[in-house]
Parts: C-alpha cells; structure tokens; sequence
C-alpha cells in the first residue's frame, strides 16, 4: 500500500506526534532504509547507544517501533513512511532483515489462520443478516444459505470488520496499553470503521472501552479485560453455527445484528404482567438518541427493557413515566436471561387496571447473587438492570457508593456533585435503589423510601 503524504499525517495520534515526524522525515536521520513489497523498515539513532529499529507492514499499515514512546504509530513510523512518500531514493529495495522478516511472518501466519477458520460462522453470519431482514428462516450448519449479492457482500463486511477489529487489538496489545492513554480519536476511528463493517454492536463497546481510560488506578485491567471480551466475541462469531440458538442470538444482539420486529411479535416468549415503569436511561452517539425504559413484572419479577431510537431531537414515539405502572403483553427478544422485549399491546388497549405494588426490593446480597446468574447466562449484555433495598449513600474517598448495615458497598457511577441529592432523599437511612451496572459501578436512576414507589420518588437527571 503506498500512501500520500496527507494520508500518513492522518494515522498520526495528535499534532505533536505528526510535527515531530516531518522533522525526522530526512535521509539524514535514518540508517539503512530499506523496503519491499511487504514492508518499510530503516533504523532511527536516538538518544540511546543501540538505534531504534522501525518497521511498517504495508499492508495495514501496521507499526512497530522499539522506542519507547507511549503514542501508537509513534514519530519514527509516522517518519519512515513519510520519507518513502517524499524520497523513495533514499531507499534501497532489498530482503527484509530477520528482525522484519520474523515479524511479518508471524502477521502473515495469523492471517491466514483467521481465513483457514471454519466457514461456519461465516454462513451463521450471513443467515443472521437475511433472518434480521424479516427475509427468511435461519440455516443450519449443515445446510448453509445460497446467498443474494447483497447478502454475501454484506457478509464480507462483516467477516473484514472482524478481520480488521482482530489486528488491531493485536497492534494495541503488543504495543502496551499505556500507548493508549490519550488516544480517544484511535478509539472512534477503529469504531467508525465497525459501523462501516455494519457491526455497530462492537463499534459501541469500543466506544465505552475508550472512555475507561481515565487516569485511575483500574482503568489498565478493566481495558484489557474488555479487549479479552472482543477477542472472545470475535472467535465466538466465526463459530456461530456450532452454537446453541439462544448463544447464537445473544452474540447476534452483541454484533449489533438482532432479530427483526416481526421475527420478535411471531416468535418470541410472550409475558403479561403488571409492569412497573422503574428507571429509564438515554444517550446520545453524534446526532443518534437511544433510549433504555426498565420495567419490572410486579407478579413474575422479571425485567425487561424496552429500547428505541430518534434521530436528531430527544423526541420518541412513545412516552414512559418512571414510577407509572401498567398492565401489558411483552414479547422478547430471543437469548439466554432475555432482557430487550417489545410491548405487544399499544399503551391504549390495556385490560385490567395493575394491582397495587406489593413487591419489596432486595437486599444486596440477594441482588448480586441473581445478577451473578445473570451475567454467567449471558456476559455480554450491558448494563445490566439492578435493585437494592437495603443500602444507603454515603461519600468516601473512592467517591460515592452504597453501603449496607454490614458495611458492604456497592460503587455508584456518580460525580461528586450528582450524589448530594440522592443523599438528601435517604436522610442518611437505607433506601431502594435501581440503575443499570455496568463497568463495575451502578448507575443510579430512581429511587425511593417508602412503598409502593410512586408514593416518594427520586429520579436521575
């Protein structure tokens, strides 16, 4: 891949970087650079005995340096590549030396085996593709789909992105996470790249893993642990077919590839309850509102989430009052622990006005013991909803959290403005508790002291 000057100034992580890489972009500061079909690679002295090896996989580009810059491409790769676009007679086309040649090799190797994979998940994938659409029944393994054009050029997107998503969790690993302090504009760019992949699921995890990174102490081990997740999806993907159905669904969900309305209303298990409207939760990615309505079962004490979109305005089709309680059909969607669901019955053709609210939050103990069953039935949905009766506020050192009367804690995703409220409802006693966890906090979003609910309620900003 040969690129423009403007195209190699753009993979450079912030202006200081691509400044001090047109500084080092002259003959004169480099030994020995060389380049073939594969690779760029060329030694840089800096301000050590031994100069820094550099070297550039043509393909990706990928970077690797034995510098010790926490910026990731750093200045010599961004130079290197500089240097070729501007003067390439400054560089003699040769065998790469041991060090490259080792190093593409073992890029190369894992390529391939990526391609070598089982072609079973690539079929699943593409039986998602056309299942999501409303287009057709899902195939087996054994009986693989004939595709449509659209289709199977949809399923090379998909099986890229994947490619592409497992390159560069290698880059960021063997680049070592404190490369990626700093780096927010990476995180999006590789996000943007999954949306284009059509696998906005991942492109959104990305998104959340980036804004892990934030000076604290943990932010290194909860980063890696969800790198290992993505990895762990990846492979799951290229297997899909070999899994059970509720797997295959929860991984499709993940992927951002869920089932079609019509597939839900036809197919999914239906509940009538008595729902309780307890948190509602919104977010905003560019000009893409999403909102998250938690409903409790009064009678079966399931959850349920109802998720929907608008774009460019907060304006939804429907509107949800937290602490209102109603008595509706719920379809959901399919998977182990299924919590996304679709209201079968619109909001004026409901039966029987709901009993009064009778059912008691639950102790932490009890909340995170059933959360924990939850998790290990499907670990990759997130937030997770979450009720804690008997826990009040309190503002410590590690910021705000839930403590019990045995002193066990629970973290709160508060600033340390956004607690006092919460503090001033409970009195300092201990209160009901709902939000959504997730990255190992809880995010508030109602509460309240006395029962039922809508008798004192406090809401999330």
């Amino acid at each position: 891949m040969q690129l423009g000057t403007d195209d190699i100034l753009k993979l450079s992580p912030d202006a200081a970087s691509a400044k001090a890489a047109i500084a080092l972009a002259m003959p004169s500061r480099w030994l020995r650079p060389a380049f073939n079909d594969q690779a760029v690679w060329g030694e840089c002295p800096g301000s050590g005995a031994t100069p820094y090896r550099v070297q550039v996989d043509r393909q990706g580009p990928a970077f690797r340096c034995s510098c010790p810059s926490r910026k990731f491409p750093c200045k010599h790769g961004l130079a290197l590549l500089l240097l070729l676009a501007q003067q390439p007679v400054a560089f003699t086309a040769t065998d790469p030396p041991a060090w490259v040649a080792a190093w593409i090799d073992s890029r190369r190797q894992r390529d391939e085996s990526r391609k070598s994979k089982d072609d079973g998940g690539a079929a699943a994938l593409a039986g998602s593709a056309s299942a999501d659409t409303g287009q057709g029944p899902k195939a087996t393994t054994a009986e693989k789909p004939s595709l449509r054009r659209g289709d199977s050029m949809r399923q090379q997107r998909l099986l890229d992105g994947l490619d592409e998503l497992e390159l560069w969790l290698d880059d960021r690993v063997r680049q070592g996470l404190a490369t990626l302090s700093g780096q927010t504009a990476t995180w999006n760019d590789i996000a943007r790249r999954m949306v284009d992949a059509q696998l906005p699921g991942l492109a959104f995890r990305l998104r959340r893993l980036g804004r892990l990174i934030d000076g604290s102490e943990s932010w290194p081990a909860r980063v890696l642990g969800g790198m290992g997740q993505l990895q762990l999806l990846i492979d799951a993907s290229r297997r899909l077919a070999d899994l059970p159905d509720v797997v295959q669904a929860d991984l499709r969900h993940t992927l951002g590839l869920s089932s079609s309305r019509e597939t839900v209303l036809a197919d999914g298990e239906r509940l009538a309850d008595d729902w309780l409207v307890i948190g509602q939760s919104c977010r905003q990615e560019d000009r893409l509102w999403e909102r998250r309505v938690w409903l409790l079962g009064q009678h079966s004490g399931r959850w349920a989430m109802l998720l929907d979109f608008a774009h460019g305005n907060r304006h939804f089709e429907h509107s949800f009052v937290t602490g209102s309680q109603r008595h509706w059909t719920l379809a959901y969607y399919p998977g182990n622990a299924p919590l996304r669901a679709m209201v079968v019955d619109t909001p004026t053709q409901t039966s029987d006005p709901p009993t009064p609210w009778t059912r008691a939050a639950p102790t932490l103990a009890v909340a995170l013991d059933a959360l924990s069953d939850t998790l290990a039935a499907n670990p990759w949905q997130s937030p997770q909803p979450l009720l804690v009766g008997d826990a009040a506020p309190v503002f410590g050192t590690q910021g705000w959290m839930l403590r019990t009367a045995e002193r066990r804690g629970l973290p709160l995703a508060l600033a340390t403005d956004e607690g006092w409220p919460l503090l001033a409802e409970s009195g300092g006693a201990p209160l009901a508790v709902f939000g959504e966890w997730a990255d190992e906090a809880l995010r508030p979003l109602s509460a309240w002291r006395f029962a039922p609910p809508v008798s004192r309620l406090w809401m999330a900003e």
